[in-house]
């Protein structure tokens, strides 16, 4: 008879650095003012929706889509200004790109470098492909620390460096000429994430034909089109033939792809509802700041980190008070009772701000 086999369980088999993971949390926002994701609060108009829907009626499912994308590069190269020379790898968002470079690089011993507190994935994705991550604090006013960012490259000899242009959570953008230093200095890549581009007022594509190892990615997440998952990675096709190794085949699907091209055609509304966002950025940072107690620190992004004592109650309190934003404290040494907003659309930052005036007055 066959002996008994026995049972392998994750302990046995998982790398350890993998099970001392904890999984990306997504909260429950069912019936919530949903202000914790970065997200577009404005719907499409009609008229465009309409047009959409005629798209996805007449697409063909049953295909592939479109392997190389060319209809999508060709709209994602013009609305961006792309350089002559300077070409584009599209993924499932940012993260899949995060992750494919990292797996290009991850030779034994190599290095992934950012700042903290800054996008959680990067650092997670240089666990789950095996690299050593190395993370230089910002300064206390989360500036660049130049000296610092500049040791530990001479330090570390980094493979892979991540830039958020402007950073999460802190929404601010990073002094230029700083950057530019880290990437002379920079033995390997140096990937400037602007996410959030469409809310910020400089960005780094005008300078991909002026280093050889520099390379901007993008995602159109927070620009209305968080539910297509569609991200890019721009510079020298002598980097993206090489990344394109990597890339899976038929990454971004046939809908994605559609809808993204014809929404890029209508760039201009999406610039307009970034306009609008901004409008209320300053808005409710002037609102916040107006609050005794409250220190909120003036961000280029779509959303604003603000520092408050009893940070998880306050969280807490607004969640049942129908409003969820995002919880910080506890996640960083440098984010110690810090709370991050998305901003909304006008009655759902007024329903943020009588809810936190409420949690306060309860909690005072």
């Amino acid at each position: 008879m066959p002996s008994a086999r026995i049972a392998v369980s994750p302990d046995k088999l998982l790398r350890p650095e993998v099970l001392d993971l904890h999984a990306y949390h997504v909260p429950p926002a069912g019936g919530m003012v949903k202000l914790d994701a970065m997200e577009n609060p404005y719907q499409l108009p009609q008229s465009l929706r309409d047009e959409i829907a005629r798209l996805a009626a007449d697409a063909a499912i049953n295909r592939y889509p479109d392997a190389a994308a060319h209809q999508l590069k060709a709209g994602i190269g013009k609305v961006t200004d792309l350089p002559v020379g300077m070409d584009i790898l599209l993924g499932n968002g940012s993260d899949e790109i995060i992750q494919l470079l990292a797996m290009a690089v991850a030779r034994p011993g190599a290095v992934l470098m950012s700042v903290e507190p800054s996008f959680v994935m990067y650092k997670m994705i240089a666990t789950f492909t095996g690299m050593k991550y190395v993370g230089v604090p910002l300064d206390e006013n989360f500036s660049l620390d130049l000296l610092a960012m500049l040791d530990a490259i001479r330090r570390e000899q980094p493979a892979l460096v991540f830039l958020a242009y402007p950073n999460n959570p802190t929404g601010n953008l990073f002094d230029a000429r700083a950057i530019k230093n880290i990437i002379e200095a920079a033995p390997g890549l140096v990937v400037v994430d602007e996410a959030y581009y469409a809310f910020a007022s400089d960005s780094f594509i005008p300078q991909l034909a002026h280093y050889g190892n520099l390379l901007v990615m993008r995602t159109f997440s927070k620009l209305g089109m968080a539910g297509l998952r569609l991200g890019f990675l721009a510079g020298s096709a002598a980097w993206l033939s090489q990344l394109e190794k990597l890339r899976l085949p038929y990454n971004v699907g046939v809908l994605p792809q559609l809808v993204a091209a014809k929404l890029l055609q209508h760039h201009d509304v999406l610039l307009a509802q970034a306009e609008s966002i901004k409008h209320e950025r300053t808005r409710l940072l002037a609102a916040l700041d107006a609050i005794t107690g409250i220190r909120a620190y003036p961000s280029q992004a779509n959303f604003i980190l603000f520092r408050v004592a009893k940070a998880t109650q306050i969280f807490e309190g607004l969640k049942q008070r129908g409003v969820l934003i995002k919880n910080l404290n506890g996640g960083h040494p440098a984010l110690v009772d810090c709370l991050r907003v998305t901003v909304g659309a006008p009655d759902e930052n007024e329903k943020f701000m009588a809810a936190l005036h409420e949690t306060i007055n309860q909690l005072a």
